[in-house]
């Protein structure tokens, strides 16, 4: 099938044409990955004879995807030029963050809440399109409704929830920008993002 079509079922369709000749302008494998409750993307250079690859989880909504994509490529191209030299989440992979994110506003491919939130987020991108909660929340509006799923800053003080590895964790007080939580079975404390998503289980 061709790529492009591929593509659309992911990204916001006038998207997809230009992420399709990224992907063969820098002969990147492209994989359309499993979740990963730690990251929504990842890009590895060049190494043992295999190219650059991306992957990005395939249940992000498109405009999460779409962020995801960019965030990845940037890295590539941030490799192409740097090598090693470079941070990782530097200057000169900021720069071309942004450079890389205008065609899609030219073609206004995002809603104007999540357009807001991602010019807001481009004055300085952090290491991940999650750790800004802001542009987060935003992308997020576009999820589908998940059942019995909640974020960790919406359950009551002392709420008792569950993750997907089964763990189950009581919510303490707020901790600067995380919430302190205490592993029932083990008492350990754990720090959680105010976005972390959780069930709900009774006490």
């Amino acid at each position: 099938m061709d790529k492009v079509k591929v593509l659309e079922k992911y990204l916001p369709p006038d998207a997809a044409p230009l992420i399709g000749r990224w992907i063969d302008y820098f002969k990147c494998e492209f994989k359309i990955s499993r979740n990963r409750g730690s990251k929504f993307g990842d890009y590895r250079a060049p190494f043992d004879g295999k190219g650059h690859r991306i992957s990005v989880n395939y249940d992000l909504n498109p405009y999460a995807f779409l962020v995801t994509t960019v965030h990845e490529f940037a890295h590539l191209h941030t490799w192409n030029e740097h090598k090693q030299k470079a941070k990782p989440h530097g200057t000169e992979w900021k720069n071309n963050f942004k450079k890389m994110m205008q065609p899609f506003f030219e073609k206004d491919v995002f809603p104007p809440d999540v357009k807001h939130a991602i010019v807001s987020y481009l004055n300085n991108p952090a290491a991940s399109s999650c750790s800004d909660l802001i542009l987060y929340r935003s992308l997020r509006k576009y999820d589908p409704p998940k059942e019995d799923i909640h974020t960790v800053e919406k359950l009551p003080l002392h709420a008792v929830f569950k993750l997907k590895d089964g763990r189950i964790f009581r919510k303490e007080e707020k901790l600067r920008k995380r919430y302190k939580c205490t592993e029932i079975k083990t008492k350990r404390v754990y720090l959680f993002s105010p976005v972390a998503e959780v069930e709900l289980i009774d006490d």
